[in-house]
């Protein structure tokens, strides 16, 4: 083979694999926009449901799209198309209101047109106390090796939903609130760590949800990490148990 055809022939291969780069960028790009995007957990907010250094993954389409569903939120068009609006009780990840650079994760609790208030840690909706029953402590080791139990509940939306949330202390600030009247086309969000979730309660951080800011709903868990383990034996803080399961399992 002469040193031109082999030129030429490098130089060809070098183009494939570019074009093949390319086009694994674009088909990730529109997997990530129009079907899942992955997501981690890096607070308490949401345990017991969630765990610090989970990995799920959301979907895109279960709410439809809107300038969020795009890579860094472009301002191409208002409002959503081509979807459902979420039900009571989903887990959402949705852009904060005051910064859309953050996405943060909660459950959704009240809908549009519902008046919300928290009075000695029951949950009301339009008035009435949402069904909350004391079930076994959450127990968990942290970081610290110290050995913690935080009374947890079962708590069920009007809907039939059901769920755990804790309430580490009866009277937190939190725990008591005005009524919060949902305005139309918001969502109010809720950590089910109840005393230790910055969501729509706190009006000044995070208040209520445009329909505009969801991302997705929160599906299925495909990685779980104590963050224990040394990378060598990365597999000992893999939290097996949580590895495939549906968000509502938990």
């Amino acid at each position: 083979m002469s040193s031109t055809r082999a030129a030429r022939k490098g130089k060809g291969g070098v183009g494939e694999l570019i074009r093949t780069l390319i086009y694994a960028v674009l088909i990730a790009v529109v997997i990530r926009t129009v079907a899942y995007e992955p997501f981690n957990i890096p607070s308490g907010s949401m345990i017991p449901t969630l765990l610090v250094g989970d990995y799920l993954f959301v979907s895109k389409f279960s709410y439809g799209y809107s300038r969020y569903s795009l890579p860094f939120g472009p301002d191409l068009f208002s409002g959503r198309v081509l979807g459902d609006p979420p039900e009571r009780g989903d887990v959402v990840v949705f852009k904060l209101p005051s910064d859309p650079s953050t996405d943060f994760i909660k459950r959704v609790i009240g809908l549009p047109g519902d008046r919300i208030q928290m009075i000695e840690s029951v949950l009301h909706i339009n008035g009435e106390p949402v069904k909350r029953e004391r079930t076994a402590d959450f127990r968990f080791t942290r970081r610290d090796g110290v050995d913690v139990a935080i009374p947890q509940f079962i708590e069920t939306l009007p809907n039939g939903r059901s769920y755990r949330t804790l309430d580490q202390t009866p009277n937190g600030p939190l725990d008591n609130t005005a009524v919060y009247q949902v305005r139309e086309g918001f969502y109010f969000m809720m950590g089910d760590n109840r005393d230790d979730s910055q969501d729509s309660r706190v009006t000044f951080a995070v208040g209520q949800v445009p329909a505009e800011n969801l991302v997705g709903r929160a599906e299925i868990m495909f990685l779980s990490t104590n963050g224990t383990g040394h990378y060598l034996r990365f597999w000992k803080s893999i939290r097996w148990n949580r590895l495939f399961k549906t968000v509502q399992e938990f």
